[in-house]
């Protein structure tokens, strides 16, 4: 690649997939030969974390180098309620967008997969080729409603298949007209959660698994906390979706199994890709990042789900940890691993600083770190080896030695206590040390990164400690009502504060 060209950027992301269920992370029962093979030609993170283990928060996270609170999306977007937004109502508008940025830069951008921020028959601003699925909630791998450009249909194969396929497409049209490009792919797999992964239909690596004893799920007796979430979601959640699946699927065999073919079907997209860039000739002029949107807990601690499958939430490292690989042959030395704390909100910042693009956001601090240092070899230019997260009420801080969950305290009927765990003696995050006195340093040392790191990474309308609302949804209206007043609500936007 020549000095002055920009490089092509392929962003590929799962749904809802821990890093431990990948082969080069260490799982030995799933089959995923092409990410292995990605890692061995790039750096992969070993933690990996989400600022969120909910969907679209970390999608729009990723999107603009921003929290929660300072974007405001601190929920799954509630696509059952879409007659009620306003017209083409899209979550990040206002704010800089890395398609937005990257297309005003030169670059055609495409979305070929799942969206989950707003409106999906209209074009989030940013994106020159638009295909994505109508719903957020994964209903089905095989039977979607797609809009392409403007244009709606229903399609009925494997959908990791086609977004794929239409990603290829789009970076042939591209190489043949010798434009950089930015394809972004969210799979809407593996995805784990019900009536998906409860399908009849087999894909073509279900056979993989017809036999797996599924030693990788740990089956642990039912926690309290997955139970007092449910019970809530059962009293407010409206109905429509079924949440017993967090309490039951660890230990229903058809859904591990489905899960771990759909991760095997991801692979092999991700492989169509490699090959695409290859055939392309393109394969050094690109930028080839995979993570997730959060993680989630497939039976550690009790329950299948992601953060706020508990309550009070939860940001354990199943929940939390994501699988984040990066691919550059011109600055990223192939096999190599990093055990920096790291977020895969910080592809934010990294994208930007490769393609030379100005990272701000206005009158908000961007909270997004660029990972360029690490994949360059100079990790000293890194700093703070700690990562910060945050699910409603539960914020945490990470740290090579501590996770520290700091609760939100002023809900007078939900009183709720925070946690600390030693990572490295208590790898499982089992034993809880915030009330020992032994403890209390580390801990008050632990409460002080966390009140300095939000004090400069919050928008005063977005913040739910302060007052503020979300954006569309939140899975703790009640929680917050408590705290708040009885007309606290969520929002669909936020004035100049």
């Amino acid at each position: 690649m020549s000095a002055d060209k920009q490089p092509n950027i392929v962003l590929i992301f799962t749904d809802n997939q821990q890093a431990s269920t990948l082969a080069c992370y260490g799982n030995s029962e799933v089959h995923t030969p092409n990410l292995d093979k990605l890692a061995a030609q790039g750096m992969l993170f070993e933690n990996a974390f989400c600022p969120n283990a909910f969907c679209s928060p970390c999608r729009a996270s990723v999107m603009t180098g921003l929290l929660p609170s300072q974007h405001g999306v601190h929920s799954w977007i509630d696509d059952r309620n879409m007659n009620e937004w306003p017209q083409n109502w899209h979550a990040l508008d206002g704010l800089r967008t890395l398609p937005a940025i990257l297309q005003a830069a030169g670059y055609k951008t495409a979305l070929s997969g799942k969206y989950h921020l707003g409106e999906p028959t209209s074009s989030m601003q940013g994106f020159d080729y638009w295909c994505t699925m109508a719903d957020g909630h994964v209903r089905s791998f095989y039977h979607n409603r797609i809009t392409e450009n403007g244009e709606t249909y229903d399609h009925e194969g494997h959908t990791v298949d086609f977004f794929t396929e239409k990603g290829v497409r789009f970076m042939e049209e591209q190489v043949s007209a010798g434009q950089p490009f930015f394809l972004y792919l969210p799979y809407p797999a593996p995805y784990g959660h019900w009536p998906a992964t409860r399908e009849e239909e087999r894909c073509r690596h279900s056979a993989l698994y017809d036999d797996c004893p599924m030693v990788s799920v740990p089956r642990e007796g039912l926690s309290k906390a997955s139970i007092d979430a449910f019970l809530m979601r059962q009293k407010y959640s409206g109905g429509g979706l079924d949440y017993s699946m967090t309490l039951r699927a660890p230990n229903d065999l058809p859904t591990l199994r489905n899960y771990y073919s759909q991760i095997s079907m991801v692979d092999d997209g991700v492989g169509q890709i490699m090959a695409a860039l290859e055939r392309l000739g393109i394969e050094e002029d690109t930028i080839l990042v995979f993570t997730s949107d959060h993680g989630l807990s497939i039976g550690q601690h009790g329950f299948w789900g992601h953060g706020a499958a508990t309550f009070p939430a939860n940001l354990h490292r199943a929940a939390h940890s994501v699988p984040l690989i990066v691919r550059h042959a011109p600055s990223v030395e192939a096999g190599k691993r990093s055990a920096t704390m790291v977020s895969n909100m910080d592809v934010f910042s990294t994208l930007l600083d490769y393609t030379e693009q100005p990272n701000d956001q206005g009158d908000m601090v961007v909270a997004s770190r660029s990972l360029r240092p690490l994949l360059t070899g100079q990790p000293d230019a890194w700093g703070d080896d700690a990562v910060y997260s945050e699910q409603e009420e539960t914020r945490v801080v990470r740290t090579q030695k501590w996770a520290y969950f700091k609760r939100f305290a002023d809900a007078p009927s939900n009183p709720i206590g925070d946690e600390l765990f030693d990572v490295e003696l208590d790898p499982g995050e089992k034993i809880n040390l915030a009330d020992d006195p032994a403890y209390a340093d580390i801990r008050a040392t632990l409460e002080k990164m966390l009140s300095d790191f939000f004090a400069r990474h919050t928008r005063a309308a977005a913040d739910l400690w302060q007052g503020g609302a979300p954006l569309q949804n939140s899975e703790r209206v009640e929680f917050w009502r408590d705290a708040w007043g009885k007309d606290w609500e969520p929002v669909y936007a936020y004035g100049d504060s």
